[in-house]
């Protein structure tokens, strides 16, 4: 007879599973991903379908032929990565590029520490700055492709932050920010409307999927120091508006910063997790070599997760700090 262990009470049993959770946060991007493949029409289709297709071979073979343990393979989780590294990328990304970036974000980020649930830094991340670093061309170009939609061929060129960047604020300050908060052509492909993400992300509120307490720490964040900076000098540096409405930061706020496996477990301690990736995101924007800095404050915080929940953790069957 098979002998079995069975953790101790209590069990608690829920409806959610990790699958169906993954599924959430796909539907959450489908508003995102409509509005790329109108924009961006095949271009966008390929580098999405690929991204995730090699996402979901790659964990499917590490998990079967090199780990021996199929039952680390998730489709829908595997998936969720491979499109959340696709719209990392400009709709030109290149194929061998995202073959690329789904073997460093499921095989190095993900399957090395183990597999779900083992991995320190955000895999879609983590592929997406390997690919930065090591292929800036591909990364920065910023043409945009014949989309099934007129008309977008006129904006191809540097980003907001690029330009900001390269040629200050001042460049900068007659853009139309709400415009650009609806849609805005050019960047990575999840750049593609502010509007769109954030419809997504109240839909993961509804559904209880993720709380909200990590997003408005880095949005509040980010609005706060970039208004001390822009109160001191406006010609030097980005206002709050910009910095909440350009770049990827409500795509990484709302879709990566809220990783369940790669954030901490307490409110309190996703709101220092805010905190931090807000204010590091600052500082690269406006002092560091990149123009955006989204993705390396994520992978940094992601660093800080097992300090702040030992800060942070809860006692059992209790409140307070054990």
């Amino acid at each position: 007879m098979e002998n079995k262990i069975v953790s101790p009470n209590p069990h608690l049993h829920s409806r959610n599973s990790t699958a169906s959770l993954m599924r959430d946060v796909i539907i959450a991007l489908a508003p995102a991903m409509l509005l790329c493949v109108l924009c961006y029409g095949w271009s966008a289709i390929m580098i999405l379908a690929l991204s995730a297709g090699f996402c979901v071979l790659i964990e499917w073979a590490i998990a079967k032929w090199m780990m021996r343990q199929p039952s680390l393979f998730c489709p829908s989780a595997a998936a969720l990565t491979g499109l959340l590294l696709a719209l990392n990328m400009p709709p030109t990304t290149p194929w061998w590029t995202v073959l690329i970036g789904s073997i460093v974000a499921i095989g190095v980020a993900k399957m090395s520490f183990g597999g779900m649930g083992q991995n320190v830094f955000n895999p879609a991340i983590t592929g997406r700055v390997f690919l930065l670093v090591s292929f800036p061309q591909q990364l920065t170009t910023w043409d945009i492709p014949k989309g099934f939609i007129g008309g977008l061929d006129a904006v191809s060129g540097p980003t907001l932050l690029s330009q900001a960047k390269l040629d200050g604020a001042a460049s900068v300050a007659n853009v139309d920010l709400l415009k650009s908060f609806l849609l805005n052509p050019g960047g990575s492909m999840g750049e593609i409307s502010g509007l769109a993400l954030l419809i997504g992300f109240v839909y993961l509120l509804c559904r209880k999927v993720v709380k909200p307490w990590i997003p408005l720490s880095i949005f509040l964040t980010v609005v706060l120091v970039s208004s001390i900076f822009h109160l001191c000098n406006p010609a030097a540096y980005t206002g709050p508006v910009f910095n909440l409405v350009a770049g990827g930061l409500i795509l990484g706020a709302c879709f990566m910063a809220t990783d369940y496996v790669t954030s901490p477990m307490s409110d309190w301690g996703g709101v220092i997790f805010g905190v931090g990736l807000g204010f590091i995101v600052m500082m690269i924007r406006y002092f560091g070599s990149y123009p955006e800095g989204v993705s390396f404050a994520i992978l940094i915080m992601n660093m800080t997760v097992p300090l702040i929940d030992r800060a942070f953790h809860r006692k059992k069957y209790g409140y307070g700090r054990a």
